[in-house]
């Protein structure tokens, strides 16, 4: 059994053979699971046939839940932390309560697993050796300062878009990065259409302006030489 403890539990991004003999056994045999919708995390359980207790927790409820979770955790309750797709905390609700568990001494413990921007950032092509990640830029007010600050960043950027930004985002890159700064966007990831395009900012933009951006987004960023 597991030990009374948060586990913070990767799960596929989009193939299921991703996931972990570890997360599976952790999820069978957790006292409960945080999931950041239940329908979802539902189908997971029952494509593997686990059975166990589901909780509520995402970025619209964890306020008010977090005092609850923490008193679980305080009476030797064994807790899995999982959110729809990839590792809770990385660009997904799971932070304020890690934060909680290592203010009350709760031990954490976080298995690896699957997350978007690793393997688009090795698909890129472009230097890994230093990166950065900077997840989902403000969609308002701060985002033109961001984009300045990724045009100007000699290391490698790492961040996720939506369909709706992307051209956004594109756009905003060539005015402060120029036509000819390597890019690479990558969509559907592990998936059966997943797709990566590697070129200049302007090839990318002129791309996606002629087809229609679906999908959840990852975009890697060359730093300025």
């Amino acid at each position: 059994m597991p030990v009374s403890r948060l586990y913070i539990v990767p799960t596929p991004i989009g193939n299921l053979e991703d996931i972990t003999l570890r997360a599976l056994r952790i999820l069978k045999e957790a006292d409960l699971i945080l999931a950041e919708d239940t329908r979802t995390t539902g189908v997971l359980l029952k494509h593997f046939q686990i059975e166990n207790k589901l909780m509520s927790y995402h970025s619209h409820n964890e306020h008010q839940v977090l005092q609850k979770i923490i008193s679980l955790l305080q009476e030797e309750k064994s807790i899995a932390l999982v959110t729809d797709a990839g590792t809770p905390g990385i660009s997904d609700p799971g932070f304020l309560l890690i934060r909680e568990c290592v203010r009350n001494q709760i031990p954490v413990e976080a298995l690896p697993g699957a997350t978007a921007f690793v393997p688009a950032l090795l698909k890129s092509g472009l230097p890994c050796d230093e990166f950065v990640y900077t997840g989902f830029l403000p969609q308002k007010k701060g985002r033109q300062t961001a984009v300045q600050q990724i045009a100007s960043d000699p290391r490698t950027t790492v961040l996720y878009e939506s369909p709706h930004r992307l051209i956004k985002l594109l756009e905003q890159l060539l005015e402060f990065c120029g036509p000819d700064r390597q890019i690479s966007v990558s969509r559907e990831l592990t998936k059966k259409f997943e797709d990566t395009i590697n070129g200049t900012v302007a090839e990318l933009l002129l791309h996606f302006t002629q087809h229609e951006p679906r999908g959840e987004f990852v975009v890697v960023v060359e730093g300025k030489k």
